[in-house]
C-alpha cells in the first residue's frame, strides 16, 4: 500500500536520504530486540548476583558487580523501546525524581567503592539503589506506586 502511495505521489523515483538507510540498517526486528534484553537482563542478573556473593569478600567488590548488574538490567530495556524512548519515559515528570535518585545512587556507589574507599557508605549506597531501582521500576506500573505508599502507612499505622 505504501508503494502504491509513493507512485501515485510521484515519489517511488525519490533516492532514499543516506540517513533513511542508516536507520533501515540499524533497526533491529522485534525477535532480536527480545533475545538482546534476555541476554542483557541475564547479565545483569549474573552480576548482580556475583556482586552479593562477593559481598563476603569485599565490599567494593560487590559495589561495583552490584552496580554493574543494575545498569545491565536497566539497559536492557534500551533493546525493547530504543534509546530515546527509554530517556523520554525516564524522565517524564512523574518518573524524574525516581530516576535523580536512582542515576544518583548508582554514581555515588561507585564513587564510594573507587575514590572515597569508604566501605559503609558504599554498602548504605547499594541499599538505597535496590530501593530507588525498586521505586523506578513500579513507575511504569500503573497505580503500583500508590499501592506501596497505601500499604507503607498501613503497616505503619
Amino acid at each position: 500500500m505504501d508503494k502504491l502511495k509513493r507512485v501515485l505521489s510521484g515519489r517511488d523515483a525519490e533516492e532514499p536520504s543516506d540517513l533513511a538507510e542508516v536507520i533501515e540498517g540499524t533497526s533491529l526486528g522485534w525477535g532480536t530486540r527480545v533475545k538482546g534484553f534476555i541476554a542483557c537482563f541475564a547479565i545483569g542478573c549474573l552480576c548482580s548476583l556475583l556482586g552479593s556473593c562477593l559481598l563476603w569478600v569485599g565490599v567494593t567488590l560487590f559495589a561495583v558487580f552490584y552496580t554493574l548488574g543494575n545498569i545491565a538490567s536497566i539497559g536492557s530495556t534500551l533493546f525493547l523501546m530504543g534509546p530515546m524512548k527509554q530517556l523520554q519515559r525516564m524522565f517524564e515528570p512523574t518518573r524524574l525524581i525516581a530516576t535523580t535518585v536512582m542515576l544518583l545512587c548508582l554514581i555515588l556507589t561507585l564513587c564510594s567503592a573507587f575514590w572515597w574507599r569508604n566501605k559503609g557508605l558504599a554498602l548504605l549506597f547499594c541499599i538505597l539503589q535496590f530501593f530507588a531501582l525498586g521505586w523506578y521500576s513500579i513507575s511504569f506500573i500503573p497505580f503500583a506506586r500508590d499501592a506501596v505508599k497505601k500499604c507503607v502507612s498501613v503497616c505503619l499505622s
